[in-house]
This record gives C-alpha cells, sequence and structure tokens, in this order.
C-alpha cells in the first residue's frame, strides 16, 4: 500500500488512521501524538477544567478509533472530525455544569521558566480566559478555535457545522468583544 505523504512527507493523518483500522498500533500512537495535546488545549479552555478535559479528548479519541473502519479517506480530515466530537462533548458538558461558580473551578497551571515571566503569563492567561468567558459560547468557540489552536476557517466552519462566513462573524465579533474588555488592562498585563 502507498502511503499518502504531506507537504512535509510525513504519512497524513488520513493514511495513519487506515493503516490503524488494518491493525497497526503505532499509526494509532502517531496520530494520538498529533491531535491530543492540541485538543486537551482546546478542550481546557473550554471547560476550565484539566481532569474533564482529559475526560472529552480521550473520548473524542475513542470515537475516532471506534469508527476508524468506517473512515472514507478524503471527506473529512481527521483532525477536524475529531474536533468536532470534542467540541460536543465540552458543549454537553458545559450545559451539565451550567450554574457552578468559576470559583469552584481549576486555574490551569502554568509551565513558564521565570518567575516574574510566569507571573505576567499567568496574570494574562488568566485574563483571557475571564474575558473569554464572557463571550458567548459559540464566539468562544470560534475564537479559541481559530486563534489559540490555529485552525482554518473552514475547518471551524466544519467543527461547529456553520458556513466559513458565520465563522468570520464570530470570529470577529468575539475578538472585538475581547479587545473592549482587556482595553483598561493593557498597560497592567505589558500588551
Amino acid at each position: 500500500m502507498e502511503m499518502a505523504l504531506d507537504q512535509a512527507g510525513e504519512v497524513t493523518d488520513d493514511a495513519l488512521l487506515v493503516l490503524f483500522a488494518n491493525g497497526d498500533r503505532s499509526a494509532a500512537a502517531e496520530l494520538t501524538a498529533r491531535l491530543a495535546p492540541r485538543l486537551l488545549g482546546y478542550c481546557n479552555r473550554m471547560l476550565r477544567d484539566l481532569a474533564e478535559a482529559e475526560d472529552v479528548v480521550q473520548e473524542a479519541m475513542l470515537r475516532l478509533w471506534k469508527m476508524a473502519p468506517d473512515w472514507q479517506p478524503g471527506a473529512a480530515k481527521p483532525s477536524t472530525w475529531v474536533f468536532r466530537v470534542a467540541s460536543n462533548l465540552c458543549t454537553d458538558r458545559l450545559r451539565k455544569k451550567r450554574g457552578v461558580g468559576l470559583d469552584q473551578i481549576a486555574e490551569p497551571a502554568d509551565d513558564a521558566p521565570g518567575a516574574e515571566a510566569a507571573m505576567m503569563q499567568a496574570e494574562r492567561v488568566s485574563a483571557l480566559d475571564a474575558a473569554l468567558q464572557d463571550l458567548s459560547e459559540r464566539q468562544r468557540q470560534a475564537v479559541v478555535l481559530r486563534h489559540i489552536e490555529g485552525l482554518s476557517n473552514p475547518e471551524i466552519g466544519e467543527i461547529l457545522e456553520i458556513s466559513v462566513e458565520a465563522v468570520e462573524s464570530l470570529t470577529a465579533r468575539g475578538k472585538r468583544a475581547l479587545a473592549a474588555a482587556l482595553a483598561s488592562r493593557k498597560e497592567e498585563l505589558g500588551l
């Protein structure tokens, strides 16, 4: 079987999923290494609870492995598919958690090396997370997927099941709301 390679010369996500479906466990490990870190970052920002985010990533990846034998290469990207699943799982968990106070949600740990840099970065992350929580759920999803996870507008459209124009509108409104929310703290945050 000839391997499909991406522009960097690596085996594509599609090819890895097909290899896994055919019994290659190393393909699953490689695809997990590619997808899980970004997926965890997204889920952690959405849920603000690392343990919950890890559970969602695990569930989303399990669903990807279960449907691997039926995967149709080229129909969708595995990354887009698994982000859509994770997004839906996060939404389900957030709906169940309504009413939980922000004080009850654990703050994500910061791995920055220097103490001063760590404190400034933690303050920026905290300010951004707080501002993100004031956005509507859809705006928050679009902004996090676009500007934090680096996905393209068409990929976000697939994940959220909306048009590219709707993604652009959500991210633009979300960015304006974030800028307004953080404007008074620019100097304090070193922005």
